[in-house]
């Protein structure tokens, strides 16, 4: 929680003790934290709860925080409990989650875990007993699940907004001497620029891929296997290329209509996407639905390629100084369309809090040296980085805003107070779901926890 989370929980007299809306993360534990012989100890509608999975929260929280109280094993089951509606009803509503997009999530969290594990795939399995391909399935329902409450919550919440007015009673509610402190932030807008690829090393991929076709089509080789071996994506490489069952709209148009044209069993030519060039094999198709899989084969950037982004980025900054274009028309103009920022004129969100302001400590190291010493308004110079899956990219960076640390003021800090509120209103808004679902919802609790009051209480909602 940050702040003003704190502060507006403070605020709300919930119908159960220390109830809250919490997701929590995909916990991993090593082999000795496993000994635990699992029950049933509540059924929330066509959902069950393992005492496992009240154990692995609270063993996570304690973690965080070694000060937990007795009691909040009832809580942490509460919470789960309010996933479990949230599930229970996205399921029901038919609310879809894909798995691709489901397997981008693990992907981002095996990612994680490689660099706290400095990308040693043995010392990960020597530690947790598995492989990533094991984790990944161990995580993958739970990964499922909670991204469908996150979008059950969202289909709650959508019509959630709020006032000026409310702004303002929001903040004034807040007792002065509690007001939250705020360190020195800055807003920053960010022009990515992807460098173009030489057209030797185009030729060079574009006879790779048609070699690698050949092999399988001609020579008979496996299709998984040299996917494995020389596919760039680094999503499905490791998977032999398998992308699942997926439906239209769910590909780039280039990929999606060569995979559409395909029979069952047929590799396709040579085509290429903005992320290289590829080969795809149809596996099933199911109505509308494609199963198939592919080797990418990206062309490499070259140190010469990276110098001449870095030159015409330099360019772009000069035109934004003498005033001949903005930054915003050179965003559009030269920026990277894959990029979250190309979207949102630029601006970058701080992935931790989910705004656009970022202490210090939160920035990239490359981005801190990057606009340390420029004034509001200012444009770095071009500077590199690689993106998670190694691609390298150059960009140019604004400084949107600067604050010194101070106690939230209204007109300072507007956007904070007024997303607080909002979220504020949202958790009003699924708590009220939350009450009017346990009336209607099929709710069991094991004897383990019936000395919870906070449990007793949502059992006391159930319609007779």
């Amino acid at each position: 929680m940050n702040n003003w989370q704190i502060l507006s929980s403070r605020k709300r007299r919930s119908a159960f003790a220390g109830f809250a809306f919490l997701f929590f993360p995909l916990v991993l534990f090593s082999q000795n934290d496993k000994a635990v012989i699992d029950q049933v100890v509540a059924t929330v509608g066509s959902e069950i709860i393992l005492l496992s999975e009240v154990q692995e929260q609270v063993a996570y929280a304690r973690q965080q925080n070694r000060d937990l109280p007795p009691e909040y094993r009832c809580i942490s089951l509460q919470n789960i409990i309010v996933q479990k509606l949230l599930v229970n009803q996205a399921k029901i509503d038919s609310i879809e989650v894909k798995e691709e997009e489901v397997e981008n999530q693990l992907n981002a969290r095996i990612d994680r875990l490689l660099v706290y594990f400095n990308q040693d795939e043995k010392a990960i399995e020597e530690y947790y007993g598995q492989n990533i391909a094991q984790i990944k399935e161990q995580m993958r329902g739970d990964m499922h699940n909670q991204m469908l409450s996150e979008r059950m919550q969202g289909k709650i919440t959508e019509k959630a907004t709020i006032t000026p007015s409310e702004v303002q009673r929001f903040f004034n509610n807040i007792p002065k001497d509690s007001l939250p402190y705020f360190n020195a932030e800055v807003e920053i807008r960010e022009l990515v620029y992807k460098p173009k690829v030489s057209a030797a090393e185009r030729e060079k991929a574009q006879n790779l891929i048609g070699e690698l076709r050949q092999r399988i089509v001609e020579g008979g080789e496996s299709f998984p296997e040299l996917a494995k071996k020389y596919s760039a994506d680094p999503g499905s490489g490791a998977n032999g290329g398998d992308l699942g069952f997926q439906k239209r709209g769910t590909f780039v148009s280039e990929f999606e209509a060569a995979a559409y044209k395909l029979e069952t069993g047929q590799v396709s030519p040579v085509i290429e996407t903005e992320f290289g060039f590829h080969i795809i094999q149809l596996l099933e198709r199911r109505g509308n639905l494609i199963h198939c899989r592919h080797i990418l084969i990206k062309p490499e950037i070259t140190d010469d390629d990276l110098e001449a982004a870095r030159a015409k980025l330099d360019s772009v900054r000069q035109s934004i100084r003498n005033g001949e274009m903005t930054f915003s028309e050179a965003v559009k103009r030269f920026g990277d369309k894959n990029q979250a920022s190309y979207n949102n004129d630029g601006r970058v969100a701080n992935p931790r809090t989910g705004n656009t302001f970022f202490e210090v400590a939160d920035l990239e190291t490359d981005v801190f040296f990057a606009i340390d010493g420029l004034a509001v308004g200012d444009v770095t110079e071009p500077f590199p980085f690689r993106t998670q899956d190694g691609n390298r990219f150059y960009r140019l960076a604004l400084l949107q805003s600067r604050s010194k640390p101070h106690k939230a003021d209204l007109k300072l800090d507007y956007g904070k107070i007024q997303q607080a509120a909002l979220e504020q209103k949202k958790a009003e808004f699924t708590e009220k779901w939350v009450l009017d679902q346990l009336r209607r919802t099929y709710l069991s609790i094991g004897p383990h926890f019936h000395e919870c009051p906070n449990l007793q209480e949502m059992l006391a909602q159930q319609r007779p």
